[in-house]
């Protein structure tokens, strides 16, 4: 059955990482010039710290996004949800490195996952990029692209 088959089957198992101290600039050039949407953020040691992905770099080139106010018998409420994604729309429009803009909260398996545990993942979290790491460094990265070009050969 193709859902069980495993994910190291079409994951990209080169993988191209940023540094936290790199510029945004220095990013895109890395993003672009391997035609990737993704990539992993590694600390000295090689373990995964974040992941870059390219809307984080748009983010930093959009209008914030003004949190919603609600007025209710004259008290203002403002949603939490609101506040939440416009403190990180901010904190991605200061950025001026990998490491200011990079999502610490990033989805990621294990080398052990199969294609269906990442499509469950990409679609339950709306995510595009999952991280496939072993023992916290990154051994593989599969987008959806991945899994599509897949679905297509095998159906």
């Amino acid at each position: 059955m193709a859902s069980s088959t495993p994910l190291r089957s079409v994951m990209s198992s080169e993988v191209v990482v940023l540094r936290p101290e790199q510029t945004l600039a220095e990013a895109a050039d890395v993003l672009s010039e391997h035609g990737i949407g993704a990539a992993p953020v590694v600390d000295d040691a090689g373990a995964v710290v974040g992941l870059l992905r390219d809307e984080d770099l748009l983010a930093t080139e959009a209008r914030l996004h003004v949190p919603t106010t609600i007025a209710i018998l004259g008290v203002d409420f403002t949603l939490p949800s609101q506040v939440r994604r416009y403190d990180e729309e901010l904190r991605q429009a200061i950025a001026s490195t990998v490491g200011g803009a990079m999502e610490t909260e990033f989805p990621s398996l294990g080398l052990d996952a199969s294609i269906e545990d990442a499509a469950t993942l990409m679609h339950e979290t709306d995510v595009t990029h999952v991280v496939v790491v072993d023992a916290g460094k990154p051994a593989g990265i599969v987008a959806r692209g991945d899994l599509v070009r897949f679905l297509a050969r095998t159906t």
